[in-house]
Formats: C-alpha cells, structure tokens, sequence
C-alpha cells in the first residue's frame, strides 16, 4: 500500500529518527532484564529552513545532519523509524467486514479510498491497520485508515538514505508520541487512566497539543508558535548570528537583562500559547477541564516554564521525562541526554517500533 508500512511489525532494533524544523534527534533503545536503557543519542541542529512548519524543503543538508547525527551517536544501526506530521496525514477509522483477509482488505481500501481521501489515488501513500471489533456491530471490524502526500513521505526517505540509514518504519507523529506516553505514565495521576491527559510539544516553530484519555490520543492541533522566537530575539537585541543566539539560549552568557527583558516575556508567551490551545480544545469538544498537563519539545526545557504554565491556566504541570526509569549505556551523557530529554518524546516513541 505504500506508507512504509506505517504500522508494521519486525524484529529488528530500528533508531528512532525523529526529523524537526530545528534538529535531527535519534535514539537506540535496547531491553536488559526487563528495562529499557538507552544505547545511544544524538540532537544535531539542522541549517535553517531546511524544513519548514515540519516539510522538508531541501532534502541535502536534512541528509548530512542526519549523516552528523549517526556519526556522533556512535550507533551501528542501519534501520530506523521515522514518522510524519500529523498535519500532513489524513486518518480515518472506517468500517469493514471481519470476514476479509488483509489482502482482501487492502483491495477493497483501494478501490474506495477516493471516498476518504481528498487527493488523486496516485499521489497517495496509504495504509491501514484493523483496531478491533466494532462495539455496535460485532460483524464487521474498526479499520484506522492513514493517507499522506507521497511527495512527503519520499522526501524524508531519501533524506534518511542519503544520511546513510534506510526507513523501515514510517509513522504518524501523534501516534509515535502516543506510544512514548507508557514511559511516563508514572509520573502522572493514576497513570493517566480515567484522566484527560494534555500534552503541549513544544518546538522550534511548531506547538502541538495532543489530549490523551486513557494513553489514547482524542484530539491534536498544531500551531505556529516555538522556541525560534526566542533565539530571533535574542539575535537582535544582542547582536548575534543565528548560530551564536542558538548557543546562548542553551550554554547562557548573556547579559543580565536576558532574563527580565526577553526570556520572562517568552515564557509568559508560551504560557499564553498553551492556554489558547486549551481553549480552542474545550470549544471544539464536549470536555472542559484537563486533569494534567505535560510539557515536552525543547521548549519545556526552559528553566520555570512549567510553573508559569501552571499558575497561567491552573492546571498541575509537569516537564516530560520519557527516560526516568530506564538505564544508560556508559558512553551516553547523562547531563545531555536530561536536557534534550523533553525533546525526545516522539524519537522515543520511534524507538520503542522495535518491541511491538
């Protein structure tokens, strides 16, 4: 069908590729005595406008810092799992008879799919998975139908190939994220089930919200709104290159009105963002309160983020930590991985398409 068998099954460990509008960021996971420990990583920035609003426009320099990414993670790996954005898939649970084989199935998606899906056939990668019976009519089964642009799904395949990696795996950001939600399950009230689960992603360009009830996603929108913002800001009120402003919002250094005149007022913008998401949430649904809230993408990294999150829209807040119980391989930097660790969730949920 050709989405890269976006729910499919294998054995083989596979690199969770996760590729943003700002970095490559890759993960290996292994399982020893029954935890999960994290064999090796890499964040690796990528040249401006090389992917905009999550598209790669220029698929080369998204080759080499995939190619970077591999080179310092140290990983012997060759198959990854990569994932598209949601904005860019189209997914709709259909139903069908239980009495089809999965090449019956497919044949009959085929032939009408048109129904479904707004583009011509030809320019689609298409899959689907069966979800179970259906409730009303125990005959016939819940398909969850996926569609993308092919244009999109083939650009970050060669990416990923000419990075030197081949893609055996292609996802769905939103369900890659709502796989991670297991590794943090602990750190929320009654691990998350019987609860409305918010978690705001957070990255350079993009803002998505996701609602989980019971681990499952109900509902996501994504919004322009990231942490690019503050590195533009502080490139022009300091003097910098791009490059250099990027440095200085991670390592500091910069002068003592930074915080008060630029980083206060960002963080009260994203506090602003999440609040605006919420709502658009509440009007657009029949639920009007979030029992928790979760940050992740690098902007929850920003030290105090979530307690003006939490005081802003009232809600207990807590930074993404998908790597609390797991162990690390020695030559991983414990520091560096907890830093990057909020930006991991969807490489994470990647990486765990090995254990299916």
């Amino acid at each position: 069908m050709g989405l890269g068998t976006i729910f499919a099954r294998k054995n083989k460990t596979l690199l969770g590729l996760d590729i943003s509008s700002s970095a490559v960021k890759l993960l290996e996971l292994s399982v020893q005595n029954n935890r999960f420990r994290v064999e090796s990583y890499a964040v690796e920035p990528i040249p401006p406008n090389s992917v905009v609003e999550k598209t790669i426009t220029h698929i080369e320099p998204v080759g080499e810092t995939i190619h970077r990414a591999v080179k310092r993670s140290g990983t012997k790996l060759k198959n990854c799992a990569i994932a598209v954005a949601g904005s860019a898939v189209i997914t709709k649970v259909i139903n069908m008879s239980a009495a089809l084989s999965d090449d019956e199935m497919a044949t009959q998606i085929e032939i009408e799919a048109d129904q479904y899906i707004p583009y011509p056939l030809e320019e689609v990668a298409l899959d689907f998975e069966v979800m179970g019976t259906n409730q009303q009519n125990p005959e016939t089964v819940d398909v969850l139908l996926a569609a993308c642009r092919s244009e999109n799904v083939d650009a970050r395949i060669a990416a990923v190939e000419l990075g030197g990696l081949e893609a055996k795996i292609v996802d769905v950001e939103a369900y890659a994220l709502e796989n991670s939600v297991a590794l943090i399950a602990s750190q929320l009230p009654d691990e998350g089930f019987g609860k409305k689960i918010a978690i705001v992603d957070i990255g350079a360009t993009m803002t998505t919200l996701n609602v989980l009830q019971d681990q499952r996603i109900i509902y996501t929108r994504e919004q322009v709104f990231g942490g690019r913002q503050l590195t533009e800001e502080i490139q022009n009120r300091f003097g910098l290159t791009w490059e250099e402003a990027g440095m200085a919002k991670r390592h500091g250094g910069l002068p003592d009105n930074y915080i008060p005149e630029v980083l206060d007022p960002f963080k009260e913008a994203i506090a602003q963002q999440v609040s605006r998401s919420l709502q658009f949430f509440f009007s657009s649904s029949q639920f009007n309160t979030i029992d928790h809230l979760v940050i992740a993408g690098g902007c929850a990294a920003i030290q105090g983020a979530d307690e003006i999150i939490a005081e802003r829209v009232g809600i207990s807040t807590s930074v993404a930590n998908p790597f609390s119980s797991m162990t690390l391989s020695p030559n991983v930097n414990a520091q560096a991985l907890s830093d990057d660790a909020s930006a991991l969730m969807i490489a994470c949920g990647l990486a765990l398409r090995s254990f299916d």
